[in-house]
């Protein structure tokens, strides 16, 4: 199975003109995106709280967890992300994926746009 990397770009909600790109393991079974701390520092994109995560070896770490914008060609949308601390992979996860309009393709390893869905109450 390979690997699927893209580069998106990261902003602040609050100012969504600054922005950085920032290549990302694509991981849809993460749930949320990971990016390093020192460039959600320089967005401005502060922690809202904090959550406890599991690892592969069984271990549990505490990460701060905040919102940010994310970019990729004329799609936008803001979803949960974590604040990646050294030896932390920067992972896309399945939300950034669903805010964005795209869900990959297991076999192809392509991003394939979702049908985006709206309820009618009539």
């Amino acid at each position: 199975m390979g690997l699927t990397v893209l580069e998106i770009e990261v902003g602040n909600p609050a100012t969504p003109e600054v922005t950085e790109r920032v290549e990302f393991l694509i991981d849809s079974g993460a749930i949320y995106s990971v990016v390093p701390t020192p460039i959600l520092e320089r967005l401005g994109i502060r922690p809202l709280a904090e959550q406890e995560f599991r690892l592969a070896d069984g271990s549990k770490v505490l990460r701060k967890k905040g919102i940010a914008l994310f970019k990729y060609r004329d799609k936008i949308g803001g979803a949960d992300v974590i604040f990646g601390e050294e030896g932390d992979s920067v992972l896309l996860g399945a939300f950034t994926l669903e805010a964005l309009g795209f869900a990959l393709d297991p076999l192809k390893r392509e991003l394939k746009p979702l049908p985006m869905i709206l309820a009618n109450r009539s």
